[in-house]
């Protein structure tokens, strides 16, 4: 880890565009340094804009540290889920042009889509594949354990089941948007990612962007994603390449282009006098459209105390100070991002980095916010955000202390291990071929992700750390009443063994 820090000392300050007397900027300046030193991260990348102007733009840190190469101006990282604004902006456009309402019934557009519960399944509006309300479980683990095709995805979606009435509740929901991409080619005729290329990208100016992951290995100058193994350190972590539910989540932008993103944002639609949103369609974007229960919202709610909560199309909202804050944060994998916008101070921000859940995103935000819209430069946010995050770690330890403590002593498998090897099935997440090498049980999904898993205690393995699942789960073995093994958990998915 020293090598890190050392190597943030000297890269710290790569390119800025603020003047070295502005007080507001040294002090946001001043704590971004040592946040990152705090947080760890290898290279992070940050725009203010106010009143249509780039008040504060500043690359720190290496792309890589393997390679060192410094973050510039130019250096592509991922939006991640702050892609579902941009996606939800496209929609907008085609509703202007007359081609899309928002209370279309997604069946109109798209004759295939189908979910567990029919009802659903047939009222569902465009508008609520965009507001995490539509009443069906979280199915990530879709696209993680596998990568098929968005249209074989939302087939595999319909296996979800139903947990709360149509628009009645928050559930955080990628897979809709993937839903939303293809209503835009389905009304467009051509392919969202090259939709969103066309109508948004080129007229701001976006050059560098990529709506497409796998496009950014054309095109160069991109970060690489880190992780805190905390006994191994900051390593590389693999780069996620899921464009298959792209529209939630895969675009990637630089920091020079997301600065006009944002003053496009404050300027209301409006570029150079063309209108490219109409303004009553902006202001839809940002109407809040979902109540979100407090305690389903970010952490830092906590701190900034918020007296209401709620999701527009793309966007988080709470009122902060008195203002309604428009946000949301990005994170895939080693990556991160956050915008935030202010509407009514005129205010905005963007920040890019690339070290896995580097919470100094959310001290940047509400930094800003307090310098830039309410000329507030008596706090320091850092210190509170990571204290915060510091204490909900010292949570996650002791949980796992505990499920450690939990572990029953001296217990074998009830059968050999090769009586686990064979073949899984689940209709959601597909299929997973379990083979034993060197003691281990090795997990293949899909042949798309692999990990290896070690007798815990009874009929669980416990998998292994990777550079994709940097964490450990459990893989529960259900015997029949033969003693064969008849199926098992994983993620809360059964898997029935056909072979």
């Amino acid at each position: 880890m020293k090598k890190i820090v050392l190597l943030l000392s000297v890269c710290l300050a790569t390119s800025f565009s603020f003047s070295q007397n502005d007080k507001k900027a040294k002090i946001l300046d001043d704590m971004i340094q040592q946040g990152m030193k705090d947080w760890k991260v290898p290279g992070l990348a940050v725009v203010v804009v106010k009143g249509g102007e780039t008040v504060f733009k500043k690359t720190y840190g290496v792309k890589s540290i393997k390679t060192k190469e410094p973050v510039t101006g130019e250096t592509l990282f991922a939006m991640a889920s702050t892609t579902k604004a941009m996606v939800a902006m496209a929609l907008g456009i085609l509703v202007d042009e007359g081609k899309l309402n928002w209370n279309d019934k997604v069946q109109d557009h798209l004759p295939y889509f189908q979910l567990s519960d029919t009802y659903i399944a047939n009222d569902a509006q465009v508008k609520d594949l965009l507001t995490h309300n539509l009443g069906i479980a979280n199915a990530d683990m879709l696209w993680v354990l596998d990568s098929v095709s968005t249209k074989e995805t939302l087939r595999r979606f319909a296996h979800t089941e139903k947990v709360y009435p149509l628009r009645g509740g928050y559930t955080y929901q990628n897979i809709m948007y993937a839903a939303a991409g293809q209503v835009i080619e389905a009304v467009s005729g051509i392919p969202w990612h090259q939709f969103v290329k066309t109508r948004l990208f080129a007229p701001i100016g976006m050059s560098r962007s990529q709506s497409r992951a796998m496009d950014i290995l054309k095109v160069g100058n991109y970060v690489t994603p880190h992780y805190d193994f905390e006994e191994g350190g900051v390593q590389l972590v693999a780069r996620n390449y899921s464009d298959q539910i792209g529209a939630a989540g895969m675009m990637w932008s630089s920091i020079d282009d997301v600065s006009k993103y944002l003053k496009f944002i404050l300027n209301k639609g409006v570029l150079n006098q063309d209108t490219i949103i109409r303004p009553h369609t902006f202001k839809t974007l940002f109407h809040p459209h979902t109540l979100i229960p407090q305690p389903q919202f970010y952490p830092t709610a906590r701190l900034t105390k918020p007296n209401w909560t709620s999701y527009g199309l793309g966007w988080f909202q709470h009122d902060y100070r008195g203002e309604k804050l428009d946000f949301h944060t990005g994170s895939l994998q080693g990556l991160i991002a956050i915008a935030g916008v202010m509407h009514n101070k005129n205010t905005a921000v963007y920040v890019f980095g690339n070290m896995d859940h580097a919470e100094l995103r959310h001290a940047i935000l509400y930094q800003v916010m307090d310098l830039y819209a309410f000329d507030d430069k008596t706090t320091n946010w850092h210190p509170k955000v990571f204290e915060l995050y510091e204490t909900m770690a010292k949570e996650n330890k002791a949980r796992e202390r505990k499920r450690n403590d939990d572990r029953v002593p001296n217990t074998k498998p009830s059968l050999d291990l090769r009586a686990y090897a064979g073949k899984y099935q689940n209709p959601l997440c597909g299929n997973l071929a379990i083979t034993v090498e060197n003691n281990l049980l090795q997990l293949n999904f899909n042949d798309f992700e692999k990990m290896e898993a070690s007798h815990w205690h009874f009929n669980t393995f416990m998998t292994q750390p990777n550079k994709r699942f940097t964490g450990t789960f459990e893989v529960n073995f259900h015997l029949n009443n033969q003693a064969k093994v008849e199926s098992l958990e994983f993620f809360g998915y059964a898997f029935t063994k056909v072979d």
